[in-house]
């Protein structure tokens, strides 16, 4: 069973910091793995992906940045690209219902910003949610 929780959030100045560089890690791993999946012949996996963009990278000095927020939401970017591949597979071969579906985009700075949460990167405590790496921030 999937659960998900829609909450309004008010977080500091630092925190608005934080989350900010969270956006930006997430968005440069989507990029990254998209622009891999686009250039080869066939599509790597999402473990080969994982360890390409975030294991391998957080240990080069160009992007060692990626270390100073959780790995939780880079992993599941680089997990919802796979779904976006399989849609688009599967919608191109018509076994997905609906309207076709286009390739997986590359996202960009300037547009909506999101990075999701399994369990165990975020619990719930006083009125307050806490984000792995980000702290307490409060929610209504």
């Amino acid at each position: 069973m999937k659960q998900r929780y829609k909450y309004r959030i008010y977080p500091t100045p630092p925190q608005v910091h934080n989350l900010a560089k969270l956006f930006g890690c997430c968005r440069v791993v989507w990029n990254d793995s998209l622009a891999l999946c686009n250039s080869s012949e066939k599509l790597p996996s999402n473990g080969d992906l994982q360890k390409t963009f975030i294991t391998q990278a957080k240990k080069s000095e160009e992007r060692e940045w990626l270390a100073e927020v959780s790995n939780i939401p880079l992993q599941q970017s680089i997990a919802d690209l796979g779904v976006a591949w399989k849609n688009y597979f599967d919608s191109f071969k018509g076994k997905r219902k609906g309207r076709k579906v286009s390739r997986p985009k590359f996202k960009k700075r300037n547009s909506r910003q999101s990075a999701r949460f399994r369990i165990g990167g975020f619990s719930i405590k006083h009125g307050k949610i806490y984000l792995t790496k980000i702290v307490l921030i409060k929610v209504v």
